[in-house]
């Protein structure tokens, strides 16, 4: 019964498809997060650039006169 019992313990076999699981969770975690801060920031561009087209127009107006 031990001898069974540590024969599986230092069997090996599956090691290498943990650690692809792992990196590969990781990676999907660190690309959700990037994606986040990304998204966050783009938020109401049009806001902006709303703003900044009627200072523009404003300034070109000014100038006509």
């Amino acid at each position: 019964m031990t001898n069974s019992i540590i024969a599986l313990w230092q069997q090996d076999d599956g090691a290498v498809t943990i650690d692809w699981v792992v990196l590969t969770a990781a990676l999907v975690g660190l690309s959700i997060s990037v994606v986040a801060v990304f998204a966050s920031a783009s938020k109401s561009p049009e806001g902006n650039y709303n703003t900044n087209l009627s200072s523009a127009q404003s300034f070109v107006d000014d100038l006509d006169q």
